[in-house]
């Protein structure tokens, strides 16, 4: 491959047309499919059939530098764009195909390909905000186009874009400008950033972080101390590093650093050994220790002893987007089901009809649905209302990922005794079925999540859900296609102050429904959950809401979370603007909810379940991504 040279179309920004066009497509209808949006021929009216590198519908692994434009396409374009590139993935001889994934995992190495064809198409421009060069505009066209990555092949979404971004964040949160130049200039020409937080003492108890940058003889802070499981350590260029600058405790005891390796002495610098892991083989997770090492003296992002607050309020993102990320890797796993049943003969028919078979298939597809429903809406909140983004964007971190490893694992089920074979589906499967599982504890763990929730709980439901004048969500935050306010980072704040608009629009949206309204029920019942977790978190004293705080506790912001999921459900489809829509899936989707919830261990009814199942193998035959965008893909 020739991967075009990012500095070909990374920093590059539309013209006015370019941009009008690109708007204009973003705010069809058909932008996004809203939840229960199924055309009755089952494809998007502006995609048709045509599989992305199918036989007549593409070319396998295109070089990422020969199209007829040099500008870098946004949102659904990029996506599409991506597609093509990556190609027809079942095609042996397509370098970043199928086979070429697995052959990298058993080597547990990247796919080298795979990062020249990200280089080219200008990856890094996608995580540097527009007044900075870059792409970054709206949060959910990020995950759409990481999430195409991870369609492929997740390790590089983590490896060679997710770091990156995680890094990033922090310095457009909190960094001067000088600092956001000089980052924004490393990823727009395809440079990598690592975020350097863990340490294997503490895990994920950043605040806890021994590393230190203390002021040397001369003044200048010097790094004593290691870091450890970084992902793209030993590669990156630049790092974002989280250290203790002040040896008394409190809150105010850590900053974040940004450096350059190349200004750092070799001789106070150590690597460390590569650490194996189980899944996602191909990310390299390396260490690295400090011995007395100055820094330069413009290294601290923010303010000195800024960096908990910094990491928590540029956590909020990406609490978000790696969980929508992370929903590509479930859409290939179901792909893949699908193709293996079907291709499985038992009791005389292909296993993909078998009752169990059915189910299983089909409650995957719904439970993807609902992840996708709650991310788009969370990332869109982002947008339309930052300063409660902390507890959305927690909310989501704790549910996804476990929603995500439940349905890989189910669908595991479908393979049978030969899942552990070395043919047909079963080693494409094998290795999703192990990358899945650090999205669960990668970056922050459920218990952390749950953690940041619970001393938000009891004012929130004071103030926020007993209030008769608390404002709602804007509408637009439900409907994907929709235009939507630039991202602002100054305005992201570490307490949500009580208020909890996303909860608001269930009740809002509950009253306004019509008598009619097939999911007016489905909202009253969601409402009633909320009044009575108002009454339980109120009564929660102080002593409850802290780290040491009982499974109880917990217990409510598991409920807590799962009446954001449902608000984000039943108003997707209120939002809807008289868009023809099956309110069966919406209520598959609540369904499943309650699933997840443990207030039921029923499977999908056949009235909710049969329409869902027919659209899963429609997409699947029209090579269409089973997500809410239901996109071209050759995955």
């Amino acid at each position: 491959m020739t991967p075009a040279s990012p500095t070909d179309t990374a920093g590059t920004s539309p013209t006015g047309t370019e941009r009008a066009g690109t708007e204009a497509a973003g705010n069809a209808p058909v932008g996004s499919v809203p939840v229960g949006a199924f055309p009755a021929d089952g494809h998007r009216p502006d995609v048709g059939a045509a599989r992305v590198g199918a036989v007549g519908g593409g070319r396998t692994g295109a070089t990422a530098g020969d199209g007829p434009t040099a500008v870098l396409p946004s949102g659904h374009a990029a996506v599409d764009r991506l597609e093509e590139l990556f190609g027809d993935a079942a095609d042996p001889a397509n370098p970043v195909g199928r086979a070429a994934v697995l052959r990298a995992d058993d080597r547990a190495d990247m796919l080298a390909a795979g990062e020249d064809l990200l280089t080219g198409f200008g990856l890094g421009a996608h995580f540097v905000p527009e007044d900075l060069g870059g792409r970054l505009a709206r949060l959910d066209d990020l995950i759409r186009v990481m999430r195409a990555v991870y369609r492929r092949e997740p390790c590089l979404g983590l490896g060679h874009g997710a770091g990156s971004f995680m890094a990033a964040v922090n310095v457009w949160t909190a960094g001067s400008a000088a600092q956001r130049q000089r980052l924004a200039r490393r990823l727009l020409t395809g440079g990598r950033a690592a975020c350097a937080y863990h340490e294997l003492d503490h895990g994920n108890d950043f605040t806890r972080a021994g590393l230190t940058a203390l002021p040397g003889p001369d003044g200048r802070l010097r790094l004593d101390g290691r870091k450890e499981v970084v992902a793209n350590l030993r590669r990156a260029e630049t790092m974002v590093l989280f250290a203790r600058t002040d040896p008394a405790h409190g809150s105010r005891s850590h900053s974040q650093l940004l450096l350059d390796t190349a200004d750092l002495p070799a001789t106070a610098v150590r690597h460390l050994d590569r650490f194996p892991t189980v899944g996602m083989r191909g990310v390299q997770l390396g260490g690295i220790e400090f011995t007395d090492c100055p820094v330069p003296d413009d290294s601290v992002v923010g303010r000195p002893g800024q960096g908990v607050e910094t990491a928590l309020r540029s956590f909020q993102l990406t609490r978000i987007a790696l969980p929508g990320m992370t929903i590509g890797l479930l859409d290939t796993a179901l792909r893949t089901a699908v193709r293996g049943a079907r291709g499985r003969t038992l009791y005389g028919g292909p296993a993909a009809d078998l009752p169990l078979s059915r189910s299983i298939l089909t409650e995957t597809f719904a439970d993807l649905l609902l992840a996708d429903t709650f991310t788009t809406v969370a990332a869109r909140a982002a947008h339309t209302a930052p300063a409660q983004a902390g507890v959305y964007a927690s909310a989501v971190k704790a549910f996804v990922p476990t929603v995500l490893i439940g349905a890989v694992q189910r669908l595991s089920e479908l393979l049978g005794s030969q899942f552990y074979l070395r043919a047909g589906e079963q080693p494409l499967f094998q290795k999703l079925l192990r990358d899945v599982q650090p999205s669960a504890f990668g970056h922050a763990s459920r218990i952390s999540c749950q953690s940041a929730l619970l001393p938000q709980l009891p004012l929130t439901a004071r103030r926020g859900w007993r209030s008769a004048t608390a404002d709602p969500l804007p509408a637009d935050t439900f409907r994907p296609g929709r235009p939507l306010p630039p991202l602002s980072f100054a305005d992201l704040t570490v307490s949500a102050a009580g208020r909890d608009p996303l909860a608001r629009s269930l009740v809002l949206g509950t009253e306004a429904a019509a008598p009619d309204d097939p999911l007016a029920e489905s909202g009253r019942a969601w409402c009633a959950r909320l009044a009575a977790l108002a009454a339980d978190a109120s009564a929660l004293p102080p002593t409850l809401i802290g780290p040491d705080a009982p499974p109880y506790a917990f217990g409510l912001t598991a409920r807590w979370t799962g009446v954001l999921a449902a608000s984000a459900c039943l108003n997707t489809w209120w939002s809807r603007n008289g868009e023809a829509a099956d309110p069966a899936v919406t209520l598959a989707l609540l369904h499943r909810l309650g699933t997840h919830l443990d207030h039921h261990r029923d499977p999908l009814p056949p009235h909710l379940a049969e329409p869902l199942h027919t659209e899963l193998l429609r997409r699947f035959d029209a090579g269409l991504t089973f997500d809410l965008d239901r996109r071209p893909t050759g995955a």
